[in-house]
C-alpha cells in the first residue's frame, strides 16, 4: 500500500522538475530568436576554417587549413565559411588583431576599412553573395608584416560566427 502513493507522488515530483527546467528553456529560447535581428536559422556557420591559400606555378589556387603561417610574401591567409540557411547577401565584418603594428596596412576598399588607434588592429565590413554557401576572406602576406600571434574574429549581423588564432612565423 505504502508504494502505491509513493508512486504516483514520484511520477508528479520527476513531471515538475521536468517541466521546470524544460519550460525555461523554450521560453528564453523563443525570446532570444524574437530579438535576433538574423536572416538565417540560429546555426549560420556549418562549417568555418582558417588556412593559408597559396597559388602554384600553373595559377592553380590550393587552400591549406593550418594555424601557422610563415612569412612568405605573396601569399594569402584567411577564412572560410560555409553559411546554412541564408538568403541574398550577407553582410559580415571581420576583426584582425595583430601582437604589433604592421609597417602598413593596405586594402582594396578603403571605405569599409579602419585602423585601430595603437595600429594593431584592422576591421573591415564586406556585404557579399556567397558563393556556394561560402564566404572567405584573405590577407596577403607582406614585407613588415609582423611574426607572432594574430587573431581574427567574423561577425556576421552583428553577431560573432567565428574566431580564428594562428600565428605568423618566419619562412
Amino acid at each position: 500500500m505504502f508504494t502505491k502513493i509513493l508512486a504516483p507522488q514520484v511520477l508528479l515530483v520527476s513531471l515538475s522538475l521536468t517541466l521546470g527546467v524544460i519550460t525555461p528553456v523554450f521560453s528564453n529560447a523563443s525570446i532570444a530568436l524574437a530579438e535576433s535581428p538574423l536572416k538565417y536559422a540560429q546555426s549560420v556557420a556549418n562549417k568555418t576554417e582558417f588556412g593559408v591559400r597559396i597559388v602554384d606555378s600553373e595559377g592553380k589556387v590550393n587552400f591549406f587549413p593550418t594555424t601557422t603561417v610563415p612569412l612568405k610574401e605573396g601569399d594569402a591567409y584567411g577564412w572560410r565559411i560555409k553559411l546554412d540557411n541564408y538568403q541574398g547577401k550577407v553582410k559580415w565584418r571581420e576583426v584582425l588583431t595583430l601582437p604589433k603594428p604592421p609597417e602598413t596596412w593596405i586594402t582594396q576598399d578603403s571605405k569599409n576599412f579602419s585602423i585601430s588607434t595603437d595600429g594593431k588592429t584592422a576591421i573591415s565590413q564586406r556585404t557579399t553573395t556567397p558563393i556556394n554557401g561560402v564566404i572567405e576572406n584573405f590577407w596577403t602576406v607582406s614585407p613588415g608584416d609582423p611574426l607572432g600571434k594574430h587573431q581574427i574574429q567574423v561577425y556576421i549581423d552583428e553577431r560573432l560566427i567565428a574566431t580564428f588564432a594562428f600565428e605568423i612565423v618566419p619562412f
